[in-house]
């Protein structure tokens, strides 16, 4: 009985309680966040991509 009681204030708190956002507000944000990932992504590979070079130059000293 207790679990009924809880999906019923959990479906009334999504409908009534919860603000869902606009299409053009989901989008916006959509596209905000595969932005930001592609920046961080691209940050990441430029890290990695310098320490590579480092370290093998660093190798190609003592071997």
């Amino acid at each position: 009985m207790k679990l009924k009681i809880y999906f019923e204030e959990v479906y009334k708190e999504l409908v009534q309680k919860v603000s869902w956002p606009s299409w053009s507000e989901l989008q916006s944000s959509a596209i905000v966040v595969m932005v930001a990932s592609a920046i961080i992504a691209t940050a990441i590979f430029a890290m990695d991509f310098g320490f590579k070079n480092l370290m093998d130059i660093i190798y190609s000293m003592f071997y």
